[in-house]
C-alpha cells in the first residue's frame, strides 16, 4: 500500500528490465455487492494492465488480478473493485490526475505524449474530464448572499461577459456572457436563492443597478470603493484639462494631483500650492476633491456616527453643484444609497478584480477561446474552489 498508494493490494513481483512492472493481487475477499453476503467463491480471474504513475523517468505499469466472484445466497456475479481504479480504463485515478495537474501546470500536450506515452487527444479528454468533474461538484449551489458583480471581456465577436462572485468565501460564484438585461434574462430568472442575497457589491452602472433592483428584491446596492474614488478623480482632471491644458500634460503635477494630499511630503505641498495659486477655481475644486475622497474611504461605520458625516456629504455635493463639478455631483446625488452603505461595510470588488486578472492570465495561456463553454468550465474549474481538485 505504501509503494503504490492503492488501499487492499498485495504485490507479488516487480520487474524492472523494461520500465517499472508491479504484479498485484487483493489482500481479501469482499462481501457480496447485491446482497451483503459473506458466502462468496471466486469464480475465474482475469488480468489488467493499468499506467499507474512515473518514478523518474519510467512509466509504472500495474498488472492487477482481478477475481469474478459467485454470490452462493443470492446466485449473482461481480467483479473486485479497487479503489482508485475505474471499470474499463487503462491508466488508475492517481495516473489520470497527474497527467491532469502536469498539463495545468503548463506542460503541453505534445510533452506528456513522449512523457506519459500517451496520445494528445488522450490528455485532452482527460483533462476536460477532471474539468467538468470538478464543475459538477459545484452545480446546484444556492445564490451567495454577499455578492459582486462586474464585467470584462471575453471576444470582439461576443462582446462581455459578466462575472458573479462569492465575496464572503471569496469564488466565483458563475459567468455568464453578456452584461445587458436582455442577455442575463434567462439566466437571472432560474438562478436558486436570489431572493437571499443581502448585499451586491457593483460599480456605478446603470443597467447592472437595474438588473439587481428586478432580479434581487431583497438585496441592498453598495457601491465598489473604487470606481467611486476613481470617478471623482477622473471628473477633476477633465476639469483641470479645461482649466489649464498645458499644465494637465505636466506629468510631476500629475503625479501630485492623482494622490491622496495626507501621502504627500511636505517640499510636494508646497511645490503644488504654488500651481493651484494661479487657478483659484482649480484650487477649490482640488481642495473639494480631497475632502471628499476622504470621506469615501471610510469603512466599518456605526450608524449612530453616521449623521455627522453624512452631513458633511450632503454639504460636499451642494458646493459641487454649484461649481463646474455639477455632472458629478448630479452622479453622486443619483447614487447616494449605494455610496453611503460604503460606510458600514469593507466589502469590495477588488476579489472580483483580482479574478479578471486571473481569468486574462487563463485566456493568454490558452491562446484565446472561441467556445465561451470551454472557457467558463475552465474559469469555475479554476476559480470556483479553494485549494486542489478532490482526489478520487
Amino acid at each position: 500500500d505504501s509503494i503504490l498508494g492503492l488501499p487492499g493490494l498485495a504485490i507479488e513481483r516487480v520487474d524492472r528490465q523494461l520500465g517499472v512492472h508491479v504484479w498485484a493481487k487483493p489482500t481479501s475477499r469482499p462481501a457480496c455487492h447485491y446482497c451483503a453476503s459473506p458466502s462468496i467463491r471466486i469464480k475465474a480471474t482475469h488480468s489488467r494492465t493499468l499506467k499507474h504513475s512515473r518514478q523518474g523517468n519510467q512509466i509504472v505499469f500495474l498488472h492487477l488480478s482481478v477475481p469474478k466472484y459467485h454470490c452462493q445466497d443470492c446466485n449473482r456475479y461481480f467483479r473486485h473493485q479497487f479503489p482508485g481504479v475505474r471499470p474499463r480504463l487503462r491508466a488508475t485515478e492517481c495516473f489520470r490526475l497527474e497527467v491532469f495537474e502536469a498539463h495545468d501546470g503548463g506542460v503541453s500536450q505534445r510533452k506528456l505524449s513522449t512523457t506519459h506515452r500517451i496520445g494528445s487527444a488522450t490528455v485532452e479528454r482527460w483533462y476536460q474530464h477532471h474539468v467538468k468533474r470538478r464543475v459538477l461538484e459545484l452545480s446546484g449551489r444556492a445564490c451567495p448572499r454577499i455578492l459582486g458583480i462586474d464585467e470584462h471581456f471575453f471576444t470582439r465577436k461576443k462582446g462581455y461577459a459578466t462575472t458573479f462572485v462569492d465575496l464572503r468565501n471569496h469564488k466565483v460564484f458563475d459567468v455568464v456572457l453578456g452584461r445587458s438585461e436582455l442577455s442575463l434574462r434567462q439566466y437571472l430568472s432560474l438562478l436558486p436563492g436570489r431572493e437571499q442575497v443581502q448585499l451586491v457589491v457593483m460599480d456605478l452602472s446603470e443597467t447592472y443597478r437595474s438588473i439587481v433592483q428586478k432580479y434581487f428584491p431583497n438585496a441592498k446596492i453598495v457601491a465598489d470603493r473604487f470606481h467611486v474614488i476613481r470617478l471623482v478623480n477622473q471628473h477633476f482632471l477633465n476639469l483641470w484639462k479645461q482649466q489649464d491644458p498645458v499644465g494637465r500634460m505636466n506629468r510631476g503635477l500629475l503625479s501630485l494631483v492623482r494622490r491622496h494630499r495626507w501621502n504627500l511630503s511636505q517640499e510636494q505641498r508646497e511645490n503644488l500650492a504654488r500651481y493651484l495659486d494661479q487657478f483659484p477655481v482649480l484650487k477649490s475644486l482640488y481642495f473639494a476633491k480631497q475632502r471628499l475622497n476622504k470621506l469615501l474611504l471610510i469603512r466599518n461605520l456605526m450608524p449612530k456616527h453616521g449623521r455627522k458625516f453624512m452631513r458633511r456629504l450632503l454639504k460636499l455635493i451642494e458646493q459641487l453643484a454649484q461649481s463646474p463639478a455639477r455632472t458629478l455631483a448630479n452622479t453622486l446625488t443619483s447614487w447616494l444609497e449605494p455610496i453611503v452603505r460604503m460606510w458600514r461595510t469593507s466589502r469590495s470588488n477588488g476579489i472580483t478584480e483580482g479574478f479578471h486578472t486571473k481569468m486574462e492570465m487563463m485566456s493568454r495561456r490558452a491562446y484565446g477561446f472561441r467556445n465561451f463553454e470551454n472557457y467558463r468550465l475552465r474559469v469555475l474549474a479554476h476559480c470556483g474552489w479553494n485549494g486542489v481538485f478532490s482526489r478520487i
